[in-house]
C-alpha cells in the first residue's frame, strides 16, 4: 500500500505548550498548514510533546518533521496505543539540528493515538519550533 498522510481535519491534536500562550502566532495548527512561514513554537520546559488522536485506526510507517535549527530536538520518542489502552513506546528517533525537512521510517504500528515527545532540546531553555509535521502510513 502506498503511504498516505494520516493527519486530517478530524485528527485531535494537543501540544505541551505554546510560546507566551500566543496560539494565533505560534499555535499547533501551524505544523499542519503547509505554510513555510508559520510554525508551532513551544514555551520553555524540559520535555515538550505533541499528541495526535486519529478519528480511526491507522498504521504509521513514516514521520516527516521540520524544525527550526537551534530549536530542534536531539531525541524524539514515539509512543502509541489503541483506543482505551495505555501508551507504549514505539521507537526513538534522532533528528539533526537543522532547518531541513527530515524523514524517519517508523516500525509499522496500528494505533489510534500517537504521542511524540521532544527530549533533549538544542535550545538552552528547552523550546521546540516545528514548521512541518506529517505522519504517513495506511488507514485501517
Amino acid at each position: 500500500m502506498p503511504e498516505v498522510p494520516l493527519i486530517c481535519a478530524d485528527t485531535v491534536t494537543r501540544v505541551s505548550s505554546v510560546l507566551n500562550r500566543d496560539v494565533k502566532q505560534f499555535g499547533k495548527t501551524h505544523m499542519f498548514d503547509g505554510n513555510e512561514e508559520t510554525c508551532w513554537n513551544s514555551d520553555q520546559g524540559t520535555s515538550q510533546w505533541v499528541t495526535l488522536d486519529f478519528p480511526s485506526t491507522v498504521k504509521v510507517s513514516r514521520l516527516h518533521i521540520q524544525f527550526q535549527g537551534g530549536f530542534s530536538s536531539r531525541l524524539c520518542t514515539l509512543e502509541g496505543c489503541r483506543m482505551g489502552e495505555e501508551l507504549v513506546k514505539i521507537s526513538d528517533l534522532y533528528p539533526e539540528d537543522t532547518n531541513a525537512l527530515q524523514s524517519f521510517q517508523v516500525e509499522e504500528t496500528a494505533l489510534d493515538k500517537l504521542k511524540i515527545t521532544f527530549g533533549n532540546s538544542t535550545d538552552f531553555f528547552g523550546r521546540i519550533v516545528v514548521y512541518h509535521l506529517r505522519v504517513l502510513g495506511e488507514r485501517l
